[in-house]
């Protein structure tokens, strides 16, 4: 068992490696939720269809994380962890500089040159967050990991709420995306500082052991049971953020409520899910388990989407309050890539806990068409509601039969 000072767990849970992952998980999520929030006033300002063409856009974004997924995930254990945060960033930062030039694009084809761009810089943002936590998890002792990737994820979850506040101070929303870019560039500069994780270090140059093979995923009953929990468990989050945030002006018509803002939704949401971030590392700790701590935190999300959906929202203000409610309860986002990260052995750790979060992204376009599917006979609310049902079901499910991993040594090969 280990025993730290409180002086000693400081020293580690603010180390290079924590305090580097969570400025770049924080730009992630600041150029991750940007098109949400600008959704609106950029389309309308390009001359397009908000919904038909936002749709568009977000899939081909989404698609852009599931792919960038498996290709950093690869990169990650082939190549070293520092490869994947110093690609994805370059990748996506000159991404989203170029959606600030979208005004001057040929505008024939306008839709599909943002679609493309957003896709581009999904590729990028897809490397990030399991990269990082990957590497948070292997450097942190074993009994302050769930703490240490919280923090990663509850600051760099802040990003959204920078974005929000960004776009409403800015007059520009092209101005948005040059102030990410930068951000994006800035921190690839500091990242310089980082050394590479020890536990990788020790199979790096060993031939005998097969590293960034994605199909040793599929290949085993077991280990690919255990990959298609881990998604299922993260199921809840975008299926909130993605339905409840994003579309949360076609709730808003339904429910009678005048002047929701989607964006002011989004970064409602993520405010709560940074202080979720926040409370399920110390909750994990706490409880002395990840399964326990994900569990609770499904459940009273459930409460909130249930009595959001209910109608107890009749205000704008009552709606960003069931949007911070929900943001909560998902806010084991952190918990849920570390249980992806802690899953699996270390040659192909990066590629698990890249690609986990990144399938879960990318499933949101099964659930808007879920979502689109119920509506026109259904309604929007009864829509969000079926939908939400077998999302959380699938979500606890997974979480109730997957392995504990709370305090397992990671220091081990597939």
């Amino acid at each position: 068992m280990e025993n730290f000072t409180f002086s000693e767990k400081l020293k580690h849970l603010f180390s290079i490696p924590v305090v580097i992952a969570a400025l770049g998980y924080f730009v992630d999520i600041y150029d991750l939720l940007l098109f949400g929030i600008v959704r609106v006033p950029s389309l309308n300002s390009l001359g397009v269809n908000v919904d038909e063409a936002g749709t568009t856009i977000i899939n081909w974004q989404m698609t852009g994380l599931l792919l960038g997924g498996i290709l950093w995930g690869i990169l990650g254990d082939k190549k070293g962890r520092l490869s994947v945060l110093f690609g994805s960033i370059l990748v996506y930062s000159l991404a989203n500089i170029a959606c600030g030039f979208l005004p001057q694009f040929p505008q024939e084809n306008i839709v599909g040159i943002y679609a493309a761009l957003r896709f581009i810089a999904g590729i990028g943002l897809a490397g990030e967050l399991g990269a990082g936590i990957t590497l948070v998890s292997e450097s942190l002792p074993k009994s302050l990991r769930a703490i240490g990737t919280s923090i990663v994820a509850g600051f760099g979850l802040l990003g959204a709420v920078v974005a929000q506040l960004t776009v409403q101070m800015t007059s520009e929303w092209t101005t948005s995306y040059f102030i990410g870019g930068a951000l994006g560039l800035a921190l690839l500069v500091l990242r310089v500082s980082v050394s590479e994780s020890g536990i990788y270090k020790d199979i790096e140059h060993d031939t005998s052991v097969e590293k960034g093979n994605f199909f040793m995923l599929f290949n085993s009953k077991d280990r690919f049971i255990k990959y298609v929990k881990c998604i299922l468990i993260g199921l809840p989050t975008w299926y909130c953020i993605g339905i409840l945030a994003l579309m949360a002006n076609q709730f808003a018509d339904a429910m009678g409520i005048e002047n929701l803002v989607p964006g002011k939704a989004i970064m409602w949401g993520y405010i709560g899910i940074s202080a979720g971030d926040f409370a399920s590392g110390f909750l994990s700790h706490y409880l002395k388990s990840r399964k326990k701590a994900i569990f609770y935190m499904i459940l009273f999300t459930i409460v909130g989407v249930a009595l959001l959906l209910s109608g107890f929202a009749k205000t704008e203000n009552a709606y960003y309050f069931f949007c911070a409610w929900f943001g909560l309860g998902t806010g084991y986002w952190a918990m849920f890539v570390t249980v992806g990260a802690e899953q699996f052995g270390t040659n192909i750790r990066s590629t698990a806990a890249t690609t986990i979060p990144n399938m879960v992204r990318g499933l949101l376009p099964v659930m808007l068409i879920g979502f689109d599917f119920f509506k026109p006979t259904s309604g929007v609310i009864n829509s969000a509601i079926i939908v939400g049902i077998i999302v959380f079901l699938l979500a606890i499910y997974a979480t109730l039969t997957i392995a504990e991993t709370h305090d397992i040594d990671l220091d081990y090969t597939e």
